[in-house]
């Protein structure tokens, strides 16, 4: 009988023994994914925030170049650092109503007359007072920008437009953007898989 106890009481004691280090090593390994998430959080909070922003296209307008549902990646610490650039994709707060956010193609720049004629765009400036036409080579020969208009950008104005001329909301109706409505440039076309890959801005010559 005191055999018996004895053998019970160190299979009882060996289990425990067991069941101590399992626990050790769960809260052990707990301890570990708690500092991993907090650790990504405080990476990726403030790059989801202050940096960088997610878009998803809505509509057409900047087709063929951005489809609709496209999932892409907004750098918003660009232009902290240095000005929009003729040709930039960016996403911005609709002049008429902030809560809205659009997406288009800068033209015109800040102090520029901008001209849209029979379906060219001449642009004025210091460096070209006599007037320069675009030559948008990252859109089909098929494409035709309707409108008939002049308009002097003030100092903090931006013109833009969809690619998509025809099927286009922009500058041509609702006027200049002001540079603090702009939210940032587009950077990464992230979804799908198959057009992934960063946005160059194009060259004019």
């Amino acid at each position: 009988m005191e055999n018996s106890k004895l053998k019970y009481g160190f299979q009882f004691s060996r289990e425990r023994q067991i069941l101590d280090k399992f626990m050790k090593k769960f809260f052990y390994s707990l301890f570990d994914l708690i500092k991993i998430v907090l650790v990504s959080l405080a990476i990726v909070i403030p790059i989801r925030y202050f940096l960088f922003q997610p878009f998803f296209v809505k509509g057409e307008s900047m087709e063929p170049n951005f489809d609709n549902n496209q999932y892409l990646i907004v750098n918003e610490i660009n232009y902290r650092f240095e000005y929009p650039k003729r040709g930039d994709v960016i996403v911005f707060r609709y002049p008429r109503d902030t809560r809205e956010f659009f997406i288009k193609r800068i033209i015109g720049l800040p102090g520029e007359k901008v001209e849209i004629k029979d379906g060219q765009i001449t642009i004025y400036n210091q460096k070209n007072p006599k007037g320069f036409t675009i030559d948008e080579y990252y859109l089909p020969k098929t494409i035709f920008t309707s409108g008939n208009l002049s308009i002097q950008l003030k100092n903090d104005e931006y013109f833009v437009m969809g690619d998509n001329r025809e099927h286009s909301y922009d500058s041509r109706r609702f006027g200049p953007v002001k540079k603090n409505l702009i939210i940032g440039r587009v950077w990464l076309r992230a979804w799908p898989p198959s057009s992934f890959g960063t946005i160059k801005t194009p060259i004019y010559k």
